[in-house]
């Protein structure tokens, strides 16, 4: 039966609406934002409310795309100034790690199918497949829930998961479509394992290289284009990535790696109209999760889950309790100054999101016999890695002694204000109360230190720019630029200024 377009449209726009109250109540109790919207297409799915969607290509399609656009905007908004220091350590976990995580991963799977589920008849080939979908981890749930909760890293831990989270996709898609391969064809025509390294590597090496100079190509013409319409240039971004994925699989390049790359190249170099690029892809990549999430979560049969729940938990289990450990400590021997904690904070940050959810469709796009079985493993261990894992990093990291609690840079309420990337300071929002007004009530009687400028306050709705014999309120709100960020906190702490945000440019 065909629906009526309004009835779909009327559909979809209900789904985000309840998403985006998730959204929120999902980073006040820390629950990570993509397994509410899981959760809530399969409360709308054919086992919920009845909506019926069993169409994996269109599932598929939805996928590649929403993912190309979260690496790319995930490159965009990476640093190589942070990234530099941890730059080798993230490549080993993104590429060596990975696949040690699904080689320790599959052989666990095949000899727990041999001696204890031998009804699900799985080969070496396919546990290996199995293992090689759920081997990267996913940085959009890590990263919400450690932000959100205001808790930064000790020891340069975040930009080393950024990176690794950002760039561990294409190995693990690598290897999910080498693996298929293998698996789905037989006799002369089999590529083997010879073959298979050898287009593995080819695969790499044009997805760095179509990246970078598609990266350079595209801050070339986006700064050498004129546009009579300033608001066509983050669309003009935005097709650049979606180009620069398809051209590079045309080229026999991986897609996922090369957009990802380019990102990063673009996003670390001056073009015209950054700043309001780079939000407008904040927003894209959070639709694009809200829609995979969505559509995954419809796809999936609640009902069919239970017949793999026993073997799937034991699977979870390894995973985040050796498999992910494992491989992480072997990744890490070259580099003895990680220590013993932070490695282990690593490996708990192994999170499966909706890579291997995707990755697992792809089975059932090549027809293999045990696709839908691999599925149904690949999203129970899905659900099972988020609420195990994704509920406690933000504790784990405090266990470990890793968090340190402290104002973190984040949006502010009153002042939508922005400067350029080459201004480097701390911008501050202040709401001023009774007690900050204890040494006089004039802007100038407030000791603002050195290199720290007052420069706009808000009163009742009204902005205006202040003078030294401003007289400040109760309930005013006042927006402070410094370049001395530790004098100006502890200005505050003086002063009991308890209720202010801090961004840093």
């Amino acid at each position: 039966m065909m629906i009526a377009t309004e009835h779909f449209l009327l559909f979809i726009s209900v789904l985000f609406f309840i998403s985006l109250f998730a959204t929120k109540a999902g980073f006040r109790f820390g629950v990570p934002v993509l397994l509410l919207f899981l959760a809530i297409g399969m409360i709308f799915g054919s086992d919920g409310i009845g909506f019926e969607f069993h169409n994996y290509n269109v599932a598929q399609a939805i996928g590649t795309l929403a993912l190309c656009i979260i690496l790319f905007s995930g490159g965009l908004d990476t640093k190589l100034q942070d990234i530099k220091p941890v730059a080798a350590q993230g490549i080993i976990l993104a590429t060596i790690g990975v696949f040690l995580t699904a080689l320790i991963t599959g052989t666990f799977i095949y000899y727990l199918v041999l001696y204890f589920f031998p009804s699900f008849n799985l080969s070496f080939s396919e546990s290996l497949l199995l293992a090689a979908v759920m081997s990267s981890t996913d940085s959009a749930s890590v990263f919400s829930i450690l932000r959100g909760k205001g808790i930064r890293l000790k020891k340069n831990l975040r930009p080393l998961l950024e990176l690794e989270s950002g760039s561990n996709d294409p190995m693990a898609y690598l290897l999910t479509v080498v693996l298929i391969q293998l698996i789905g064809v037989s006799g002369a025509d089999s590529p083997g394992y010879g073959q298979a390294a050898l287009d593995f590597f080819l695969q790499f090496s044009i997805g760095i290289v179509a990246g970078y100079l598609f990266g350079r190509l595209a801050v070339y013409i986006i700064n050498k284009i004129d546009l009579d319409n300033d608001s066509l240039y983050p669309i003009l971004l935005c097709t650049f990535g979606i180009f620069i994925f398809s051209a590079t699989y045309f080229l026999k390049g991986n897609g996922y790696l090369a957009v990802y790359i380019s990102g990063l190249v673009i996003g670390n170099s001056k073009i015209v109209h950054k700043r309001s690029s780079l939000r407008f892809f904040d927003g894209l990549a959070w639709i694009s999760q809200m829609l995979m999430f969505l559509t995954l979560g419809l796809l999936v049969n609640p009902r069919d889950l239970g017949g793999v729940a026993l073997i799937s938990l034991i699977i979870g289990i390894f995973m985040i309790i050796a498999g992910r450990p494992l491989a992480v400590f072997l990744s890490l021997i070259p580099f003895p100054a990680m220590n013993f904690n932070g490695k282990i904070f690593i490996s708990w940050v192994g999170l499966r999101g909706a890579v291997p959810i995707i990755f697992a469709i792809l089975p059932l796009a090549a027809g293999l016999e045990k696709a839908p079985l691999i599925f149904n493993i690949v999203f129970f261990i899905t659900l099972l890695s988020l609420l195990v894992q994704g509920t406690t990093l933000t504790q784990v990291a405090r266990w470990l002694g890793l968090a340190k609690k402290g104002e973190d840079s984040t949006a502010f309420q009153d002042f939508d204000i922005e400067f350029s990337e080459e201004i480097k300071s701390t911008m501050s929002e202040i709401a001023i109360a009774k007690n900050s007004l204890s040494k006089g009530n004039r802007l100038m009687d407030m000791p603002l230190p050195d290199q720290t400028l007052a420069v706009m306050v808000k009163r009742n709705n009204q902005y205006f720019i202040p003078k030294g014999n401003t007289e400040l309120a109760p309930g005013d709100k006042l927006f402070v630029i410094t370049n001395d960020e530790n004098a100006l906190i502890e200005t505050y702490k003086n002063l009991g200024i308890k209720n202010y945000r801090l961004r840093r440019n």
